[in-house]
């Protein structure tokens, strides 16, 4: 055998470690940033058009 070649028992298990942190990150940005935005330019101040509900009840 090759003593140049890499061994099946390699003794870090993971090589890509910051690929791994760096897909992480991106899919929390990907998840949170839309609720930022969403929440930064939502508007308080709608105002509320909706007819209130009355019903007329007759007695007998």
């Amino acid at each position: 055998m090759d003593s140049n070649s890499q061994s099946a028992n390699s003794t870090d298990p993971y090589p890509h470690r910051l690929a791994d942190i760096a897909g992480t990150a991106i899919a929390l940005l990907t998840l949170t940033i839309p609720l930022f935005v969403i929440a930064n330019f939502s508007s308080n101040n709608v105002p509320n058009n909706q007819a209130p509900l009355v019903h007329n009840i007759k007695k007998k």
